[in-house]
């Protein structure tokens, strides 16, 4: 009876396989590209981390981490080139709520930058943490 009702509904299962898979995947692999927002305050105090915050500048404006450094995403990739000077060191990769941030992530690491992180919750989790923000610019 399992036989026919796998054999009838083999869609379902085949789709149930690879969701398994994907979840399987993300617990051995982890979120290894990714720090939380008290983790980025030990990158960025002992290690002297630069922040690239890719929100639009209005967003920016109200709001940021201290000494970030503001890249919106619509046309980050051509902004890297001008990113150059903090390739070798540690960066995070910020935006609203780190779904942007992580594409920016993927751009520096093709780009050849040796230690990138995405801020976990982005800018929304930083906030949630208590962590300071300021509206001057760097």
């Amino acid at each position: 009876m399992l036989l026919e009702f796998v054999g009838n509904h083999w869609v379902l299962f085949a789709a149930l396989g690879v969701i398994l898979g994907l979840l399987t995947y993300t617990l051995i692999v982890g979120d290894k590209g990714s720090v939380e927002p008290s983790s980025a305050t030990v990158l960025i105090n002992q290690r002297d981390a630069t922040v690239i915050d890719v929100r639009p500048a209005a967003d920016f404006a109200k709001g940021h981490i201290i000494n970030a450094v503001n890249v919106p995403m619509n046309g980050f990739k051509k902004q890297t080139g001008a990113l150059a000077r903090y390739k070798n060191g540690p960066v995070i990769v910020n935006c609203r709520s780190g779904s942007q941030s992580q594409a920016a992530c993927h751009v520096l690491r093709k780009a050849g930058f040796s230690e990138v992180y995405n801020l976990k919750g982005g800018i929304m989790a930083w906030e949630s943490a208590n962590l300071p923000l300021t509206r001057k610019k760097r």
